[in-house]
């Protein structure tokens, strides 16, 4: 029987249980089989000793603005002077950058300085990890802009900030610093799609952008004849403040042929949007224009039809969902509150709740999304599922302008540390990644071209930590990767249907396997 030499090998329904297919050739599914063992079967049983796949999202952070400084990785210091040099709206280099208020006027509060990449937790600018920063903008078009076809040099002008978006820390005070030392730290790994955390989130799942057929022209984008956001007549100089364009607001959440780029509210409960006076306590008001229930595939449905078991545990999710089905005029103190010990809740931040195959009521929403306390309880009794994905409560996310970078470098120290005395650890492989860049520059280029992008992304490049008793240790791997791998991993372990928006020419995490 000729099979494939490469990719991922689907046996034909006769042949399932063939004996000329080797149990481990089989239950991966990995393209090249032996019948009496070889090269295939080894490289097989190196992806089955993982029996644990744990993903932990974090927020808003490009690879330069955390590990920019770390020895050995592709850091500032390999920037060329043309990706550092920021431009103008009109092609000429900035003369300072200054950083814009939310009036998107110059902030008196920081000082202004030279073009360039410079540290946020030193002089002149003494803002210490400890401390809430301004939050530059991402969303989808302007990350676009910002990339400048691989050039990397219009984040300042393409931002509500300003020459924010520069700023990087010495992250060796950071505690994930120490695990990227003692792991895998992936440098060439990017987000999966350009813009913010609602569609990177999106990404994660099911590789996939949102469709909103028949969004209203209010909230579609408006773009020039380069495809570029519209600018106001007005929109001044990113010397003097910040861009300005026609689409403001909630204007640019959805592409003009249809597509959810940036955030959108879900129809079920947890929602930014409250139930209908007259409605089921369970859904969001749909008057209030929350996103349509989506039917694409994701990795939750490919892992369910195989039959491994796979949770989302989100971080204060059970007390984000009974505090979303109060009747619409209750104050809610955990969805987008920041106060008083809450969560801080991120609706948007739970891709999930938008399909209709997890829908209020569904077993698969039972048995499939929890919150983030049964997580931890399932780490210490060693009954985590084959595929967890821990998706941080605002509180933790280390999200620019509502929380801080070190509460949550300590909360995931803590859980990786709960992960390692695990009875699981032994067969676990644990992903620790970012969703975005949140708007912050990096210098390297995202892939481009057939195999390693479409129009959708890959965006601006992330940090990414590979950790378990499998993964090199003290090691840093450059090969090309980005949201997408992660599912690609995924899949391959598991054997599972390929999910079409998962980019062919992407590494699969496999690099960075001892």
């Amino acid at each position: 029987m000729a099979v494939p030499t490469t990719g991922i090998f689907h046996a034909p329904t006769e042949l399932r249980h063939s004996p000329l297919l080797t149990a481990a050739c089989l239950a991966s599914l990995l393209g090249g089989c032996a019948a009496t063992g070889g090269p295939t079967d080894a490289k097989a049983a190196r992806l089955e000793r993982i029996q644990n796949v744990v993903v932990i999202y974090a927020e808003n952070h490009s690879f330069d603005n955390m590990y920019g400084l770390f020895p050995g990785a592709n850091g500032i210091s390999r920037a060329t002077p043309e990706q550092m040099t920021q431009l103008d709206h009109d092609g000429k280099p900035l003369k300072e950058l200054v950083v814009f208020g939310h009036d998107g006027k110059p902030d008196a509060r920081y000082p202004r300085m030279p073009n360039g990449p410079f540290r946020i937790d030193a002089p002149p600018v003494n803002r210490p990890p400890t401390t809430i920063v301004p939050s530059p903008i991402h969303n989808f078009f302007h990350n676009q802009e910002q990339i400048n076809n691989g050039k990397n040099n219009r984040f300042a002008a393409m931002s509500t900030v300003g020459g924010w978006t520069m700023g990087y820390y010495d992250g060796s005070q950071f505690k994930m610093w120490q695990w990227a030392k003692e792991y895998t730290l992936a440098d060439n790994f990017f987000m999966g799609a350009f813009g913010g955390s609602y569609l990177n989130h999106q990404y994660l799942i099911c590789a996939c952008a949102p469709v909103y057929p028949s969004a209203p022209a209010s909230i579609r984008a408006r773009l020039d004849a380069q495809e570029k956001l519209e600018k106001m007549p007005d929109s001044p100089s990113a010397n003097d403040g910040a861009v300005k364009i026609v689409s403001t607001g909630g204007g640019t959440q959805v592409t003009p042929d249809g597509y959810s780029v940036n955030t959108a509210q879900p129809p079920y409960q947890p929602s930014g949007i409250p139930p209908a006076p007259d409605g089921s306590r369970t859904l969001a008001n749909p008057k209030s224009g929350p996103l349509p229930a989506q039917k694409a595939i994701t990795i939750g449905d490919t892992l369910s039809a195989k039959g491994v078991s796979w949770v989302w545990y989100g971080g204060g999710y059970n007390r984000a969902l009974a505090d979303g089905m109060q009747a619409p005029d209750a104050k809610r103190t955990v969805i987008y509150h920041r106060g008083d010990g809450s969560p801080n809740f991120q609706p948007h931040h739970q891709p999930f709740n938008y399909y209709e195959r997890y829908a209020p009521g569904t077993a698969a929403r039972a048995e499939h999304l929890r919150g983030g306390a049964d997580f931890l309880q399932a780490i210490a009794k060693g009954t985590l599922p084959a595929v967890s994905f821990y998706k941080l409560a605002g509180v933790n996310t280390q999200h620019p302008s509502y929380t801080d970078i070190m509460t949550g470098d300590a909360h995931i120290d803590d859980v990786l540390n709960r992960l390692k005395a695990s009875p699981q650890w032994k067969d676990m492989l644990v992903v620790v990644t970012y969703d975005e860049n949140g708007g912050y520059w990096d210098h390297v280029p995202p892939p481009s071209g057939p195999g390693w992008g479409d129009r959708f992304g890959p965006g601006t490049r992330i940090p990414t930590l590979l950790i378990g008793p499998y993964v090199k240790k003290g090691a840093i791997d450059s090969t090309p990767m980005d949201t997408t791998s992660i599912l690609k991993f995924i899949t391959r372990r598991f054997g599972l249907q390929s999910l079409p928006g998962v980019r062919e020419k992407m590494g699969d995490l496999t690099s960075a396997l001892n």
